[in-house]
């Protein structure tokens, strides 16, 4: 099973939350995303909740900048598990 760590903060700072299955809304959870931090799996994530709008694939690895996985914003609002 994957392991994701979303950080409101660039650097992995601020407040996160680590998710470890497919989540729909993680609205709930953080207001923006600016650093995230894949322990483990490869992970489809979206700007918007229920899996709409823009796609980032993310492999294991830290992403100190949202930047960095291309994305177009700091909106992360749901995310998959991809199995490999």
């Amino acid at each position: 099973m994957g392991k994701i760590t979303f950080y409101e903060d660039r650097g992995f700072q601020g407040r996160c939350y680590e998710c470890t299955s497919d989540c729909p809304n993680l609205q709930a959870y953080f207001s923006r995303c600016n650093s995230i931090r894949v322990d483990s799996g490869c992970w489809m994530l979206y700007e918007r909740p229920n899996y709409q709008g823009h796609q980032y694939f993310l492999r294991r690895g830290d992403y100190s900048d949202y930047q960095q996985w291309m994305g177009l914003s700091d909106s992360i609002c749901s995310c998959r598990a991809i199995p490999y």
